[in-house]
């Protein structure tokens, strides 16, 4: 048995591997991002305002330990997103959507980055939806 693919199954592969090299970037860039963002709320740096009148009512450190949480969590999945496989595109959805929820509850603090991160997070679920490597079936 020959373990060639035909040439639509290769262009299939080559953009899935593509968008999620695109994602697995991306994400590394969302993990760095909301890592630095945690440490410095941790540490009350003077970069994020206070809203005294905002609905979600959380201490700034308690901001910061999620986001160097969810920036951990980025991290390690866009590393596993350098290996093309269903879990881990899975897995990049979701830590996307948790990245992407915590700095919509966030945007009060630390606004421009805050909407930054919502469009990125919008572009790695886009790019880890998108891919079908298995689309070799249509004519």
């Amino acid at each position: 048995m020959s373990s060639t693919l035909n040439p639509r199954s290769e262009k299939s592969l080559a953009a899935a591997s593509g968008l999620t090299l695109f994602a697995a970037v991306m994400m590394l860039v969302v993990g760095v991002v909301d890592l630095f963002r945690g440490i410095m709320a941790i540490v009350h740096d003077d970069v994020f305002v206070n809203t005294p009148n905002y609905v979600f009512k959380f201490s700034l450190a308690g901001w910061g330990w999620v986001h160097l949480l969810l920036g951990i969590a980025a991290l390690m999945v866009g590393v596993g997103l350098f290996r093309v496989s269903l879990w881990a595109r899975i897995l990049g959805v979701v830590v996307a959507a948790l990245v992407l929820l915590s700095n919509f509850l966030s945007i009060p603090y630390y606004p421009l980055w805050s909407i930054v991160i919502i469009a990125l997070c919008a572009f790695v679920i886009w790019g880890l939806c998108v891919v079908k490597p298995d689309d070799s079936s249509t004519p």
